[in-house]
């Protein structure tokens, strides 16, 4: 079977005899042929136009589009199949057993007034979103849990693992190597009271692209339900590659609970041209 992208079927009826012409090799490069029991794997960018889409980010339950396969079989039979639609999946950060230190929740609780910590490790999904809507996620978690009977034997709700999320306002899909970029961050506290939070950036959890300058931030007092504030810091890249920005952790220093952050996004790192000559 010989799968075709629209691109292809619109370059033939192509009427512009200014328009350059594509290779054959160039033709066959952008379609797959599959012989029998042969499978490929393709990786799509999904991203918000709108400017509230962007401003919001993509979250779960939003609507990513369908897949449309166009194919020609070997006697010239041709048909076009499409999946169902694809929709964002929520947000994953369950605890596991048996982990160890990469992306840590620690929790604190009493009847009351946290005293005392307890830590556990956690897990983010392998869904990458990139201008993440992990605080959009957060908010639908605890109006579903408002609206449902206690159940003490349920897995604890995405808004009782992350009640303080950091979300990336506008991430750089790319930096260059050995150059600082700000990066803005917006913090926002989810639960019932207001807390005095300090923003640490700890380097033994950052890979790749880590923090330039003072690794944390004194926010001051965060007001409860939705109260956020947003901050600057600066990165910079040591390595060529791809990377996730992670290692942000939020700390209530009042009760001294601290909320690790599932990695903020991706960010593809490229050499300057000087170095790349």
């Amino acid at each position: 079977i010989m799968c075709v992208s629209n691109e292809v079927n619109n370059d033939k009826d192509n009427n512009n005899i200014n328009a350059p012409r594509r290779s054959a090799l160039d033709l066959y490069d952008s379609s797959g042929r599959l012989e029998p029991g042969d499978s490929h794997r393709y990786l799509f960018s999904v991203k918000a136009h709108s400017a509230a889409a962007s401003l919001r980010g993509i979250a779960y339950g939003d609507e990513l589009g369908q897949a449309v396969i166009t194919y020609r079989k070997a006697m010239g039979e041709s048909g076009t199949l499409y999946s169902s639609t694809v929709v964002c999946p929520p947000t994953s950060f369950r605890p596991i057993e048996g982990s160890t230190a990469a992306d840590t929740t620690t929790t604190t609780t009493t009847s009351d007034v946290p005293t005392s910590t307890s830590t556990t490790i956690a897990t983010p999904s392998k869904f990458v979103t990139h201008k993440s809507g992990l605080s959009v996620d957060v908010a639908a978690a605890s109006a579903q849990r408002s609206s449902l009977p206690a159940n003490p034997t349920a897995p604890r709700s995405l808004d009782e693992l992350l009640p303080i999320t950091i979300e990336p306002i506008d991430p750089p899909a790319t930096l260059l190597l050995s150059h600082p970029r700000k990066l803005t961050v917006l913090i926002v506290n989810h639960s019932d009271r207001a807390m005095n939070l300090q923003l640490q950036m700890r380097l033994s959890h950052m890979t790749g692209v880590v923090v330039c300058g003072s690794s944390f931030l004194t926010l001051g007092e965060v007001p409860p339900r939705g109260g956020s504030c947003a901050v600057e810091v600066r990165l910079v890249a040591l390595v060529a590659g791809l990377f996730e920005v992670k290692g942000f952790y939020v700390v209530d220093l009042t009760t001294g609970m601290e909320v690790g952050m599932p990695s903020l996004f991706e960010v593809f790192v490229e050499l300057p041209e000087e170095m790349g000559e």
